[in-house]
């Protein structure tokens, strides 16, 4: 019997090595894939390349395994479709979400075109979501571990991306996955999940912006239109976004009390930001537009979809309307939600099923 084979992307983290493990099992002849897209973030103890790091330990599961492996240098394409894209929205003062289009312009079709030329039939990865085939077509579901779920940064795939790929640990839970990998004696198996932006690694966002577009001081008011402070360059801040020491914004002592302030208005012109109290008025949104929407499946685009929301990894669901009146998008929400940034993704969920995504904008 000859064995299908897929190209795993295997990134040196727990959950790609089960889903390498798991098609093994299954009869699949599995090809692992490291995918190097980033190298400027180093070490802080060794200096070394984070990349490298992470490669050496994609190496010892392929070679646990038994696997073959190779290793795949993306680094242009993602510095030209996801770095450049994401300096540039900030500088104008979006918030965009990278992680998305890494998925979307790079994991996926860079992947997927690197099978076609081995001759490959599947792609594969160790995300927490789940693909169903049905009469009407492929669906994207969430992952069973409602805490771990990632189809929120897999909203604009395709039906095409959904035929050929295969999502082996999306009914299983972290804590199984890790039960598998230590009884399997995977050298990963406690190994803490990967964090900050894709491929980009673990470093704070500011710290990674303030090396691509320069501070610039600004003021800070409160809800009264009050100075209480300054910060180091309105690009930097998001609404929504809880004010801390940490974050570059140093508010006159006192002037916060013991409450908790989020960025509530930026004005990227004058470059004044302001902060109010939690769950303060102008936090908060019922309704806001959305432009280029993605179905993942065309047979389920219509003018007036009810669903519910996220606008945010693991964020709350919120019951919400999306309606197209003549050329925008609209939606509208149960409840307010705090914290709608132009530049963010809005994902639409019926049950566990992934309807359609798109961009927040201001108009």
């Amino acid at each position: 019997m000859n064995k299908k084979t897929v190209l795993l992307g295997l990134s040196g983290g727990v959950d790609s090595a089960v889903a390498a493990m798991i098609l093994k099992k299954k009869g699949y002849r599995v090809i692992g894939a490291f995918i190097r897209s980033f190298s400027e973030t180093k070490n802080k103890v060794t200096g070394a390349c984070s990349w490298r790091e992470e490669y050496r330990e994609a190496q010892k599961i392929a070679a646990l395994l038994n696997i073959q492996f190779k290793l795949f240098d993306f680094e242009k394409e993602y510095r030209k479709l996801v770095v450049e894209p994401m300096i540039n929205a900030y500088r104008k003062g979006i918030t965009p979400n990278p992680d998305i289009t890494c998925n979307t312009r790079i994991k996926f079709p860079l992947l997927w075109k690197a099978a076609k030329n081995l001759k490959i039939e599947f792609i594969a990865t160790g995300h927490h979501a789940r693909i169903k085939r049905t009469k009407r077509g492929y669906e994207l579901h969430q992952g069973t571990d409602k805490n771990k779920d990632q189809s929120y940064f897999l909203a604009e795939l395709s039906q095409k991306e959904l035929s050929h790929t295969l999502m082996p640990i999306g009914e299983l839970t972290k804590e199984t996955v890790r039960k598998i990998a230590e009884k399997n004696k995977f050298p990963n198996f406690n190994r803490q999940s990967s964090r900050g932006v894709c491929f980009i690694g673990n470093i704070p966002l500011k710290s990674f912006l303030e090396t691509h577009i320069k501070p610039k001081k600004g003021i800070v008011l409160d809800e009264n239109h009050q100075i209480i402070g300054t910060h180091r360059g309105a690009q930097y801040y998001t609404l929504g976004e809880r004010v801390r020491p940490t974050t570059g914004i140093t508010i006159t002592k006192g002037a916060l009390s013991q409450k908790r302030f989020f960025v509530a208005q930026k004005n990227m012109r004058t470059n004044i930001i302001r902060v109010v109290p939690e769950h303060h008025t102008l936090l908060k949104k019922n309704s806001f537009f959305i432009k280029n929407v993605h179905w993942i499946n065309e047979r389920d685009k219509r003018k007036y979809l009810r669903a519910n929301v996220r606008i945010r990894h693991l964020g709350s669901f919120t019951p919400a309307t999306l309606t197209k009146k003549t050329r925008r998008w609209q939606a509208h929400t149960k409840r307010p939600l705090e914290g709608a940034a132009p530049g963010q993704s809005a994902v639409f969920y019926q049950g566990t099923r992934l309807v359609c995504s798109g961009e927040i904008t201001s108009s």
